[in-house]
Formats: C-alpha cells, sequence, structure tokens
C-alpha cells in the first residue's frame, strides 16, 4: 500500500532528498493521517456514546489529537519549504521543528484535559455497556495504527524527517493504548470490576507521557544540539578520504532543520603542497559533501609543518604528557617558535567539557614536566577547545 500510494502520489522521477518531493511526501503522510484519524474518531466516539466507556472516548480523543497534529505537521512541511530570504538567509526548515513542537504542545492539553474526565468517572462511577461492535471498532483501529506506524516510519526514514518518525512512534503507542482499552472493556464486561475510569486515566497519563517526549526531542535541535554521530563521521569520512589530508580538527555542525545542515572544519596539509592544488582539492571536497549528505561544508586549510625532527619530538613528548593527566586530550596545530633563551610551543588541545575549567592547572603541569632538566625554557600557548568538536 505504501509503495502504490508513492507511485500515485509523489513526482515522478524525483528524488526523496528533493525539496518538491519532499513537500509531497509530507504532503501525503498529513493527508493519510488526518483521513484516517479522522474515521477512528468518528467510530470510537460514537462507540463511546453506545457503552458510556470514558476510556473509549479518550481513546477517540487522542485520534482527533492526531488529525490535528497531521494538520500541524503538514503545515510545517509547507512552510519549512519557503525559500531563504533576507531576514532568513539559512531558510525555514526550522518550521518542521516548530510544528513538532505544536503538536507536543496540542498532545499536552487534550491529555490533561482526558485525565480530568477520567478522575470524574472514578469519583462518580457509572457503569459500561461493552458491546461486540465497539470491540470490533477497537481491534480495526489498533490494525489501522499500526498500519499507520509502518507507513510514516517509511516515509520519515526515506526524507530523514523527524516529524515523521515522531508521528510513526506516536502510531505505534495508539495501537498499545487501544489494545488496553479494548482490554479494560472486555474486564469489566465479564468481571463487572469497574476498571474503565482507571484505564481512562491510564491512557491519559501516557498522552502526557508521550507528549512530554515529543516536546523534548523537538526543543533539542532547536537550542542547537551537537550533529549525530553518523552523520560526523560521514563527514569526516568524505574530508579524510583525500590522500593529501594529514588531519582535521574543528568540526562544527550546524541544524537549520532537515535539508538546511551547515559545517565547518580544519584539514591539515603538507606546508609545501602547492597552495593552488589545496585550493581545488577543498573545493572538491566541499562539493561531495554537499552532494553526498546535503550539508553546506566550509573548510579551513591549515599548513602544518612536517618532517621537523625536532618538532615531531617536541609533539609526541607534549601529547604522551597530557594524555597522561587524561587520554581523552588531543592536540593539533603543534608549532614551535624559538626565541633567544626559550622556547614558545604553540598549539590547540581539545578537552572534555568537564576539563575545561581546569586549563592553568593542565598548563603548569605540563611546562613544569617539560622544563624539569631541560637546557631551554618552554613556555605553552595553548587554545583550549571542546573535545567534542573535535
Amino acid at each position: 500500500m505504501t509503495d502504490f500510494l508513492l507511485k500515485l502520489f509523489i513526482p515522478k522521477g524525483g528524488e526523496l532528498t528533493d525539496s518538491d518531493t519532499r513537500l509531497a511526501v509530507g504532503r501525503l503522510s498529513g493527508g493519510v493521517g488526518i483521513g484516517c484519524n479522522l474515521v477512528l474518531f468518528v467510530l470510537k466516539f460514537l462507540a463511546a456514546l453506545a457503552t458510556g466507556s470514558v476510556s473509549i472516548i479518550a481513546d477517540a480523543m487522542n485520534n482527533l489529537s492526531d488529525a490535528a497534529s497531521s494538520v500541524v505537521t503538514f503545515v510545517g512541511f509547507k512552510l519549512a519549504e519557503r525559500p531563504a530570504d533576507e531576514d532568513h538567509p539559512y531558510g525555514h526548515a526550522r518550521y518542521e521543528y516548530l510544528s513538532g513542537l505544536a503538536v507536543a504542545g496540542l498532545i499536552l492539553v487534550i491529555g490533561f484535559e482526558l485525565a480530568k474526565s477520567s478522575l470524574e468517572k472514578l469519583l462518580n462511577p457509572a457503569p459500561v455497556s461493552f458491546t461486540l461492535s465497539a470491540g470490533l471498532v477497537l481491534a480495526a483501529a489498533m490494525a489501522v495504527k499500526f498500519w499507520l506506524f509502518r507507513f510514516n516510519r517509511t516515509l520519515g526514514k526515506a526524507i530523514g524527517s523527524p516529524a515523521l518518525e515522531a508521528t510513526a512512534q506516536d502510531s505505534r503507542n495508539d495501537v498499545l493504548t487501544t489494545a488496553a482499552v479494548l482490554a479494560a472493556g472486555i474486564i469489566e464486561y465479564y468481571s463487572g470490576l469497574a476498571v474503565d475510569g482507571w484505564m481512562g486515566l491510564g491512557v491519559a497519563g501516557f498522552i502526557l507521557w508521550s507528549g512530554v517526549n515529543m516536546a523534548r526531542e523537538t526543543i533539542s535541535p532547536l537550542l542547537g544540539e551537537n550533529a549525530s554521530p553518523a552523520l560526523r563521521q560521514a563527514i569526516v569520512d568524505t574530508v579524510t578520504r583525500e590522500p593529501k589530508v594529514l588531519g582535521y580538527h574543528d568540526l562544527m555542525v550546524h541544524d537549520y532543520g532537515p535539508g538546511q545542515r551547515f559545517a565547518s572544519v580544519h584539514v591539515e596539509m603538507d606546508h609545501r603542497e602547492d597552495p593552488l592544488v589545496c585550493h581545488e582539492i577543498i573545493d572538491n571536497l566541499e562539493r561531495a559533501c554537499m552532494e553526498e549528505h546535503r550539508v553546506h561544508l566550509v573548510i579551513h586549510y591549515d599548513p602544518v609543518v612536517t618532517g621537523d625532527p625536532e618538532l615531531d619530538a617536541l609533539k609526541a613528548r607534549v601529547t604522551a604528557l597530557l594524555q597522561s593527566q587524561d587520554p581523552r586530550i588531543s592536540i593539533h596545530d603543534f608549532r614551535m617558535v624559538k626565541s633567544a633563551g626559550h622556547t614558545n610551543l604553540v598549539f590547540d588541545a581539545a578537552v572534555p567539557a568537564e576539563l575545561l575549567e581546569q586549563k592553568k592547572a593542565i598548563r603548569q603541569r605540563l611546562e613544569d614536566t617539560l622544563n624539569r632538566d631541560a637546557s631551554r625554557k618552554y613556555y605553552c600557548v595553548i587554545t583550549f577547545d571542546l573535545a567534542e568538536l573535535n
């Protein structure tokens, strides 16, 4: 069914990562979600009226919130595709994250209202008339929601959309929720135990929990979270496959929404290489990163001295001394500047976040060790970087 819908509604010949195709996928997911959830809401609401079950009403309202979520998600996709302008030079792709945040807020409001209704049912219990037709409606809803889970998961992975993947997880959770409501109706009908209010409260709690998690997941990229390890490694692999690149550091990735990611990195090359050749290599690497990973990469060229025995020996010693303090420390851009009576060792040190407060102590211990029984005085000029960015 998913393949059929893709062939029917997605432009022929379009790559799933293209802007127009991505919007078409979002429109398809939103339309299917709205239609399915509205039908389920009506059927469950009628079943709730027939049985007097607050838990079925809660489940029906959950479907109504999912339909509203699909509307918001669709609008978010539409707004996210707006081109960059003077006020927003990095585009509008973060609208997709904002739509997810709006959906989370809607879910929290509905969950709170359902919790109030369930508490009223617990305080003022009323009998539930569970019927075969209500059971069939709930069973059919579980099947539809399971298909929606697989449908949105497939689309979300295909276009790399966190909004669609969150929608898929919500559909999977709804299968479990509806199964619990069905179980409550059967238990109350056959045993007479008043569990409907409790199950309604449980469903409301589950909805609130889902809303909180969704809000957390959408707020995190808006705050500026680190890129995924997989993406960082993909960028590193693209850069380091070039033989003339001797090393890299200071990789930073900025996420302005799906399809709008910008990155910068420093690459080290032998200082004896022709600068024009290095420039051509860097241009090719930047283009390759855009084509392969859809990341706008800017590379800073760092020429480094190689083949100097004294410099290489000092670099190896400094690395060993720093890693004896903490094995997670690494160094780059190592230079040696000689003056009368002393030598400056200039380099960057990448340290874990919790060691940044110990910068003075780290430098002092290093200088004390280097200058012990040394014929020359060494001073360390260190720029401390966050290890997570290297």
